[in-house]
């Protein structure tokens, strides 16, 4: 089997998988209904009338909760994939793996500290 012959299916797969969002946005903006009416222009909220104004600012802490389960997120997944590799790799990888957790935990300081200093 020859290496272009080997992709092959790989570039079937690319091909369907990029084909697909254009062929289900074509396909629900044929079978959809065409009758605008007035209740289809209104806000609605869980299927109840909104109160109060749409437009509101979030707090910093928000995108600090985001950035610190992010980070959290990448420690531990690449702290489980480091703890199947360490059999062969621990002398190697142990110093970089502290390196990575700490720039990981600076991050996570830096947005502590920069939600403390909103609160205040």
């Amino acid at each position: 089997m020859s290496l272009v012959a080997s992709y092959v299916p790989l570039a079937v797969l690319a091909i369907l998988s990029l084909g697909f969002s254009p062929l289900a946005w074509a396909v629900s903006r044929l079978v959809r209904p065409k009758k605008p009416s007035a209740w289809q222009s209104t806000t609605y909220e869980c299927g109840s009338e909104p109160i109060g104004v749409a437009r509101v600012q979030f707090r910093f802490q928000y995108y600090s909760f985001g950035i610190i389960f992010v980070v959290f997120d990448l420690v531990a997944t690449f702290l489980l994939i480091w703890s199947a590799a360490a059999t062969r790799l621990a002398d190697v990888a142990l110093p970089w793996v502290l390196v990575f957790s700490g720039m990981l935990l600076l991050g996570v300081a830096y947005a502590l500290k920069k939600e403390e200093a909103i609160w205040i």
